[in-house]
């Protein structure tokens, strides 16, 4: 028979404990695990066009702002993916890639970065 102790009540634990040895099986429950939102590729991609949309021609974007705007609880953990995205991006012409303040190259760039629009424009998506 096994008992379910809520670890809010340590005295029922302690009695449980020292009936342990009379064959009683003692489980914890366990806290419940944060589901994790699903962002898309879509939707990091648009953010990061907006926000360099929004910063204008001379204006960048810290990689982390497009994070924070996407999942501000844990834009900590989307950060790989912003990057990864932006570097996609870049690749493609529709952004450039600042590292310090210079166009950095797509493949090698490392550390700090902003992200500006670049020259090619992205296309619209058709609505019928």
């Amino acid at each position: 028979m096994a008992a379910i102790v809520d670890s809010r009540c340590p005295h029922i634990f302690a009695d449980l404990m020292a009936d342990s040895h009379k064959g009683i099986v003692v489980e914890q429950e366990q806290p419940r695990k944060k589901k994790r939102r699903r962002i898309s590729d879509e939707a990091v991609r648009d953010t990061i066009l907006q926000l360099c949309a929004a910063a204008g021609a001379t204006g960048a974007v810290d990689p982390g702002e497009v994070a924070r705007a996407l999942y501000p609880e844990a834009w900590q953990s989307l950060l790989p993916r912003v990057r990864l995205t932006a570097k996609k991006l870049a690749l493609s012409g529709y952004i450039l890639i600042l590292r310090k303040g210079k166009p950095a190259d797509p493949n090698e760039f490392k550390g700090v970065i902003k992200l500006r629009l670049g020259d090619i424009p992205f296309p619209e998506e058709e609505t019928p």
